[in-house]
This record gives structure tokens, sequence and C-alpha cells, in this order.
């Protein structure tokens, strides 16, 4: 364990290391290519934060406005013929919108149902294979400048839609 450690420390030192030397034994000016990475990564960030920053207020409204606890009441009935716990839809609706969040609430799911309970073993697979799909289209589209998105949203959202029933059936048949 203590090698592990070590070396997991000793590893971006050593990377960065290699492409300096790396850079200068192929005559490339470091520093120079370093500042004007930097120049370009603060234009990027520049672009895409008003596309993080609505993100953002949209997943705020969304649980502050009351309308995720009346989807989740809606839900809770038809999902749970399917035997999928009524926890599992926090997870669920959030996860399209943010990762965070749904980390945040699968680990509230873990402390109160316990972690081998079905709602937190469905959770954590669909935490876990579930996309963020507003985050990584407003971050994705917003960066290279795409703004005719007629059918990327609901295409999206079914996939994802499709991968929570898949997530479901997979932990169905495992545990």
């Amino acid at each position: 364990m203590k090698t592990i450690s070590f070396i997991s420390q000793l590893i971006i030192p050593a990377f960065i290391l290699f492409a300096i030397v790396y850079g200068a034994c192929r005559k490339v000016r470091v520093y120079d290519s370093f500042v004007a990475g930097a120049k370009g990564g603060l234009q990027v960030i520049c672009n895409i934060f008003p596309y993080l920053l609505a993100i953002f207020v949209a997943v705020k409204a969304f649980q502050a406005s009351g309308l995720f606890d009346i989807i989740k009441s809606y839900l809770a009935g038809p999902l749970g013929l399917f035997g999928i716990p009524p926890e599992v839809l926090s997870v669920a609706l959030i996860k399209p919108l943010s990762g965070s969040a749904a980390t945040g609430m699968f680990t509230d799911i873990v402390q109160t149902c316990g972690p081998d309970s079905l709602a937190a073993r469905l959770s954590g697979v669909i935490v876990g294979s579930v996309e963020t799909t507003f985050y990584v289209l407003a971050v994705y589209l917003g960066s290279v400048g795409i703004r005719r998105t007629k059918y990327l949203v609901p295409v999206c959202l079914i996939a994802d839609g499709l991968g929570m029933l898949i997530a479901a059936a997979v932990v169905k048949l495992m545990f």
C-alpha cells in the first residue's frame, strides 16, 4: 500500500517533467506553449460559463419549484408496478441535469435505506451508467457554438430513460 501511495505521488510531477524534457528535445518553446494553452483555456471557460450557469440555475429552479416532487409522485405508482423503489426516482430525475446532485441523493439513499438495499444498488447503477445529458449538451455544444438541437435533446432523454430501465433490469437480474 505504501508503494502505491509513493508511486501515485510521483506520477504527476514525473509527467510534467517528461513533457518539459520532451518539448525541449523537440525544440519547442515549452513555457510559451504553456502560456498560449492557458490563454486558450481561459477563452474556453469564458465561452462555456453562460451555459454552465444556465444548467446550475435550471437544476436549482427544478428542485425549488416543487416540480421535482410532483413528477416524482406521478411516476412512483407506475414504477412501483415494476418493483422500482420510489427513492430511486430522485436520482433518476436529477442525473440528466447534474451528476453531483445525483451523487448527493445517492449518498442519502445509501444512508437511509442501507448499502445493500435495492434502492441503493439501483441508484448506484444509475449514477454510474446514465449521462448528465443537459450538462454535457450545454458544455460541448456551447463550446463549439452549435445552436440547432431540435432532435438532440429528445433523443438523449430517450437514451437516458432506456439506460435507467436497463439498469433496473440488470439490478433485478443480478440481485
